[in-house]
């Protein structure tokens, strides 16, 4: 891919642009060739996330007596993220583990926990997921309906979980669960953390979904689990608290990703539209075709600045939770646009699996709706525009 066609980009410095060498040269060796092998299996595997660690691209934030690399600059996370899509691997593997859950488990557990969970991940030994969604609930986490009653020593729980990412793979579900009411009748949200092998934790079925096929996704069942008051994350009722917290960074990893999976397609597509041919003309020449694609990438110029000065704003701590939110309702829908256009561009053959643009076209959809909807993200910038 001719990196050179988008990224003129003022943010990163020399040990960037060497980190993004280091995680390129990374994936093409370790990643690339097995692709295939991934999407069928559901999931990369643990070895690779054991090579990835070594190298230092899992849990770099985390304090060095933990094993990481002490590294807090979402320059890093975006240049993880970006390689990823440049590459056509690994769908939402690292920002899972390093946008999401990584802070969770450095700002949210004592040090015995840190000990007991952030060792294992920096070393690539421990593979966590979120446990949020329900079947009822989807977007309003004030709706969850799973329950943990206190029960001497810990809290017993029982409900279920779905859409959860990597649920089949994790050892250490972040689990959302209620622990009573507040004055205003709404859930009072505790986070506790549900590891693989406590009786009554079940997974259900990995779900057949549409796209984004190597990373699963699943169903999870807790049938009077008896968690431990030392897998308490953070403290009792400041659930929603935490969860809400960390969304804008979660969406800006989201953001990331869009305009990058864009750009890898924007890409591929003017490799394509330049070889292939109609009544003896490169279609890229026709001026319908050629506009199209002018205007694309001047859109995704100008997506791709609105996406830098996100991430500067959040290592300067000053990103909001709307503009967070109107970044990836934003980036997200371009995405999707984008690649829905490219594979047009594409014709029939933009429809066979065998080109990388129909498994873009595919990884693409979910975009708009996970993170929050973005209907979701605009309803939160329009209130916070006073509307």
């Amino acid at each position: 891919m001719d990196h050179s066609l988008f990224q003129r980009r003022a943010i990163f410095e020399p040990e960037h642009e060497d980190f993004r060498a280091s995680v390129r040269a990374f994936l093409a060796k370790e990643a690339v060739p097995r692709r295939e092998e991934w999407d069928a299996a559901g999931m990369p595997s643990r070895d690779f996330w054991r090579a990835a660690a070594g190298n230092g691209f899992v849990g770099y934030e985390a304090p060095e007596e933990y094993g990481g690399l002490g590294l807090r600059d979402f320059r890093f996370n975006a240049i993880v993220n970006e390689e990823c899509c440049y590459a056509g691997v690994l769908n939402d593997s690292f920002t899972l583990q390093n946008d999401v859950l990584l802070p969770y488990l450095i700002e949210l557990t004592t040090e015995e926990q840190r000990d007991r969970w952030l060792r294992r991940f920096t070393a690539g030994d421990l593979i966590v997921s979120i446990g949020m969604t329900e079947p009822g609930g989807g977007s309003d986490v004030r709706a969850l309906a799973t329950r943990a009653r206190e029960d001497g020593d810990g809290w017993i729980v029982n409900g279920s979980k779905t859409f959860i990412t990597s649920g089949i793979d994790a050892d250490l579900v972040v689990t959302a669960v209620r622990t009573g009411t507040d004055a205003r009748g709404r859930a009072e949200i505790t986070l506790l953390g549900i590891e693989d092998g406590m009786e009554g934790f079940e997974r259900g079925r990995k779900l057949d979904k549409v796209g984004r096929h190597g990373i699963d996704t699943a169903e999870l069942f807790f049938n009077d689990v008896h968690v431990p008051r030392e897998n308490l994350i953070g403290e009792v009722g400041q659930g929603f608290r935490y969860l809400t917290a960390n969304l804008a960074r979660e969406r800006l990893g989201v953001a990331v990703i869009a305009i990058a999976a864009a750009e890898y397609a924007l890409a591929i597509t003017l490799e394509y539209v330049k070889d292939r041919t109609a009544f003896g003309t490169p279609i890229g020449s026709f001026q319908v075709n050629r506009h199209a694609l002018a205007r694309l990438r001047t859109e995704l110029a100008s997506a791709r600045r609105y996406t830098d000065a996100c991430i500067v704003m959040e290592n300067a701590g000053t990103l909001s939770a709307s503009e967070a939110a109107g970044l990836k309702a934003y980036t997200t829908e371009l995405q999707w646009e984008v690649t829905d256009r490219c594979l047009q561009l594409h014709g029939g053959y933009g429809y066979m699996e065998e080109y990388d643009i129909a498994r873009e076209w595919r990884n693409a959809r979910v975009q708009r709706i996970y993170g929050g909807t973005t209907e979701i993200m605009w309803e939160i910038v329009g209130r916070e525009m006073g509307l």
